[in-house]
């Protein structure tokens, strides 16, 4: 991985507690590295569901509430005639 130099300026009270709970192996470099890939993922994440929840209402506001689908799925699991067709 390509790397860039960088100044930050953590408040001093944070990078302490940082440096105390880093590992003796790991550079302060490396913790807050893995702390940023960590943060982007969730902010990733929560991005997205966020999008998931907008689609969800946008398509109860076009459609309406749907019945529940769990007698439909049980009778094709059963070998059952559905009412889909």
């Amino acid at each position: 991985m390509e790397r860039e130099a960088i100044t930050i300026r953590f408040p001093a009270n944070l990078l302490t507690k940082a440096r105390s709970l880093k590992q003796e192996s790991e550079s302060l470099n490396d913790l807050v590295v893995v702390a940023l890939e960590t943060f982007l993922r969730q902010r990733k994440a929560l991005a997205a569901h966020q999008r998931i929840v907008a689609r969800s209402e946008a398509v109860k506001a076009k459609t309406g509430v749907q019945p529940a689908s769990t007698e439909i799925i049980r009778s094709l699991r059963e070998g059952k005639v559905s009412r889909l067709g």
